[in-house]
């Protein structure tokens, strides 16, 4: 393997675009939740939440904000503290769309 950046495992820890799926990106996810992965953690959930702020654009959405916490939060108790504020605002609107039927549950079948 060629080397990337004077690091040749650094190649492997990223999927690429030929093998990218639901598993190999819960994998990934995985191995940047290992605490000595901070120095990468840090500048991804950086780059998601500023992108994040120009979710208008195409290809970069408002849903990079919360995953941008998301990593943060595992580093910094401030981030933590505005990721859990996200999520119960989410699901305080997820509740009040399904009591006026905007939205339907899914059926478990």
């Amino acid at each position: 393997m060629a080397e990337v950046g004077g690091n040749a495992r650094l190649g492997e820890a990223f999927p690429t675009r030929g093998n990218m799926d639901k598993r190999s990106l819960r994998v990934w996810f995985e191995k940047l939740r290992h605490p000595e992965r901070r120095w990468l953690r840090v500048p991804i959930g950086i780059a998601l939440i500023l992108g994040g702020t120009v979710g208008f654009l195409p290809v970069v959405g408002f849903w990079m904000i919360p995953l941008g916490l998301s990593l943060l939060a595992l580093d910094f108790p401030a981030a933590a503290k505005a990721n859990r504020w996200i999520e119960r605002k989410v699901r305080a609107g997820l509740v009040w769309a399904r009591r006026r039927g905007l939205l339907r549950r899914r059926n478990s079948d």
